[in-house]
């Protein structure tokens, strides 16, 4: 029986604040710094301290559900959530339930069959856990930022590190919304790139500092009823929520064409298996306990507040991408991959700037072809090369004037990736402008074909082929540096000039 899935989402997202959400202990890089050195009485949960909210983390929550057109509430209350966390010291998360900072919102998504609109159900605050780290018996260490375990451990055991802990986290939960992995990943690619233009999370999933959890169901096609679902917990890669959410829909389709019930549960991803593995049951809300978090007072949001943070809201995604195709008559897919990251946005428009004179189409074409090649080759962001916005401008404009080919133009931008020298002192170093000097280009294709009788012969039979094969052999003799239509004009014109001297037409062979 064909199954319909049906999928939200639950997202979490560190914020960007240099303190954390409730204690003025440093939020640091998970990865490298030494473990549990930032750390303070509030995170570490020691009785008789009090949390303080973290104005900069609400301001980066307010830009987000601005930008996800949620209504503010202007009242939202902090809760106790009463679930174990062998990761917070305190033994319960403060985070919000009953009274979120913000609802019903959306986020427009591009896929294969157009827009659709995925709907937010609530965005609001809390604290991350920190990280544990689980170690089998006979390992000698932990992660390289973890001291090894005394000798007398013999495993298995498990290491923490309370850096994490208290780090501001916004949570994003859709409504079961979306109906294929192709819409899930649109959604998780377009909400990633939303939160990096606000300047709120890095969107380095790697580094578990953005966080997929997807509750998935499937049901018959065409019903309206929705089936028992299960959740995958903290998916920290697209390629990983994708591979996950497919395996999950194939199992839950194949248990009921089985005729077996799927159970609501949690599940996690074994990458190395690719399988969902189960965890846990799934706990339902009240299973938490939440109650109001005694030591905090009410969060008010003036509205004075609300329209200071959407008046400093930059230009979204997809006004860019609009504002892109309509102004600089840019396909709807290169505008796309020009927009996916702010950085390169605005490198573009840098360019364009430079580049006044220049079409716009032909800067975005070697920003998102010979460039992004450049880059992804050597791994490096569009801030770590050297090639500045004006320098691309300079080569676009050196090859649309003629002065290099656009092969050689590629030589060039390769060599100004390498060594950041500019592309007019590259070109003037190794001799690479164009020969433009037509009576040497026809000396020079004259001598190809004084030097190749046998194949201008062939030709004047009737090999027509062979034309191209005399062009690459001049392009080869001018050593690349002349306009390939003007050498297959000459070209054309002097094979001409030989068919009349020999009586025949090369155009049908006699």
């Amino acid at each position: 029986m064909p199954y319909e899935p049906v999928i939200g989402l639950e997202v979490h997202a560190e914020l960007l604040t240099q303190s954390k959400m409730f204690c003025g202990c440093a939020v640091v890089d998970n990865t490298s710094a030494e473990p549990n050195r930032f750390v303070c009485p509030i995170c570490a949960g020691m009785p008789g301290t009090l949390p303080v909210i973290n104005e900069k983390a609400v301001e980066y929550a307010l830009r987000v559900a601005l930008a996800l057109e949620c209504t503010v509430a202007p009242v939202n209350v902090f809760a106790r959530k009463n679930y174990f966390y062998p990761d917070l010291p305190k033994g319960y998360q403060i985070s919000q339930y009953e009274l979120p900072l913000a609802r019903n919102g959306r986020l427009v998504i591009e896929t294969g069959s157009g827009e659709k609109i995925v709907g937010i159900r609530r965005v609001h605050l809390e604290e991350d856990t920190g990280k544990l780290f689980h170690l089998a018996a006979g390992a000698d260490s932990g992660p390289s930022t973890l001291p090894a375990p005394p000798s007398t451990v013999p495993g298995p055991y498990s290491l923490v590190d309370l850096n994490r802990a208290g780090v501001p986290l916004l949570e994003i939960v859709t409504e079961p919304d979306l109906r294929s992995v192709e819409e899930l990943k649109a959604f998780a690619t377009g909400l990633r790139t939303l939160l990096r233009y606000l300047g709120v999370n890095s969107g380095d999933m790697e580094k578990g500092v953005l966080r997929f959890e997807a509750n998935i169901s499937v049901r018959p096609q065409g019903s309206s009823a929705l089936g028992t679902r299960t959740e995958i917990k903290n998916v920290n890669s697209l390629r990983g929520l994708v591979r996950a959410v497919e395996y999950e829909i194939h199992r839950q389709s194949a248990l009921l064409d089985a005729g077996g019930k799927v159970i609501q549960e949690t599940v996690g991803w074994d990458e190395t298996a690719g399988a969902t593995v189960s965890q846990r049951g799934k706990e339902e809300a009240h299973d938490y306990r939440y109650f109001p978090e005694p030591d905090l007072p009410p969060l008010v949001i003036e509205p004075e507040w609300i329209e200071r943070v959407r008046a400093e809201l930059p230009e979204l995604p997809a006004a860019k991408q609009a504002r892109f195709e309509r102004d600089y008559g840019l396909s709807p897919y290169d505008s796309s991959v020009l927009v996916a990251e702010r950085a390169v946005a605005d490198y573009f428009e840098a360019a364009i700037k430079a580049g006044a004179d220049l079409p716009p189409r032909q800067i975005a074409n070697w920003l998102s072809s010979s460039l992004f090649g450049l880059m992804n080759r050597a791994g490096r962001d569009i801030g770590e090369i050297a090639v500045g916005p004006a320098d691309l401008a300079e080569l676009v404009r050196l090859v649309l004037s003629g002065q290099i080919n656009a092969n050689t133009g590629k030589t060039v931008l390769a060599e100004m990736f390498e060594t950041g020298e500019p592309a007019s002192e590259i070109i003037k170093a190794r001799g690479l402008a164009l020969v433009n000097d037509e009576p040497e280009i026809a000396r020079q294709v004259a001598e190809v074909l004084a030097s190749n009788p046998d194949q201008v012969q062939l030709y004047l039979e009737g090999k027509a082929t062979l034309e191209q094969w005399f062009v690459g052999q001049a392009m080869k003799a001018l050593r690349g540096k002349a306009d390939p239509q003007v050498v297959k004009r000459l070209v054309d014109e002097q094979l001409a000039a030989k068919s009349l001297g020999a009586g025949v037409s090369t155009r049908d062979g006699h």
